[in-house]
């Protein structure tokens, strides 16, 4: 049995989009239905050919030939896009558009705007481990809260964010630990690397395109985590048996999932037949990066 969240990491059909590109470099994905929307602004953008063909596709105009120009001109589109409900739950967080991590950004974009363009984007996720003196490993996870943009109410990591421009992997560790579960910097900063999970999947929003840097951190056993920002709804100390239940069920968003069958398999703690085709999302252990690109 294929688990869902190995088949919807790669949900995606490229015949039902158009590549967006800046200069010739391809740096996203924009959906068929989407691409008339653009048409209202010539000046910005050129369109051509048709959805599925290597040539068409939609080319941020060359007379924005900096990152400033190319930065300003998106953010006109988007901010009417997103007056016209076109572009849901707007963060005030700037994502940069690239398509390597440690790559110079093209142009900056609202991080509301990534998924309608389908660009890279960046994220980490925390398994919380509770390793006891004796008795069964657990594992600590997060109920996202019913007012999340994306995923409301499902499971997830105990600390799972995306990585805003001006943060480095490590930095944005010690945030997010502080912000979702309450976790002091002296405990979040001993998190261990573990694979980066790639992420390529058709969602309302439009397209998530996503590297996915994993690790695990251990936890104190009597150390329980306490939501900072209205996040999470909940924490919950599960059991390794109820959390590979709750990934095969489908209760977990997919990004925790691979997060935390990366975790189990790393461990052993679960058998890698049961994860058929997972190993094709996965990259090798990265090394933690503390410092902002």
């Amino acid at each position: 049995m294929t688990l869902p969240c190995i088949t919807a990491a790669r949900r995606f059909d490229a015949n039902a989009h158009r590549p967006f590109r800046i200069g010739a470099e391809q740096v996203g994905w924009i959906r068929e239905g989407d691409v008339p929307l653009l048409e209202r602004w010539p000046d910005v953008f050129e369109i051509d050919g048709d959805s599925g063909t290597a040539s068409g596709g939609v080319t941020l105009a060359p007379m924005f030939d900096t990152v400033e120009l190319r930065s300003a001109a998106l953010a006109s589109v988007i901010g009417a896009l997103a007056a016209e409900g076109r572009i849901p739950g707007w963060r005030d967080e700037t994502y940069a558009i690239r398509n390597a991590f440690d790559a110079p950004p093209l142009a900056y974009i609202e991080r509301a705007a990534s998924r309608f363009f389908g660009t890279m984007t960046y994220a980490v996720h925390l398994n919380g481990v509770v390793e006891y003196a004796a008795g069964v490993p657990q594992l600590w996870i997060a109920r996202r809260s019913d007012t999340k943009a994306t995923d409301p109410g499902m499971l997830d990591n105990v600390v799972a964010g995306g990585i805003g421009w001006g943060f480095g992997i490590g930095e944005t560790i010690v945030k997010e630990c502080w912000e979702e579960a309450g976790i002091p910097a002296e405990i979040a900063e001993r998190a261990v690397a573990g694979r980066t999970a790639h992420v390529l999947q058709s969602l309302p929003e439009g397209t998530q395109a996503e590297q996915i840097f994993i690790y695990d951190l251990a936890l104190p056993a009597d150390f329980a985590p306490r939501n900072q920002d209205g996040e999470v709804g909940e924490h919950r100390l599960a059991r390794i048996d109820e959390v590979a239940r709750w990934v095969e069920e489908g209760a977990m968003t997919v990004d925790a999932s691979l997060a935390t069958l990366d975790c189990l398999l790393r461990r052993r703690w679960i058998d890698e037949d049961a994860c058929a085709g997972i190993e094709a999302l996965f990259a090798p252990p990265h090394a933690k990066q503390s410092e902002a690109p």
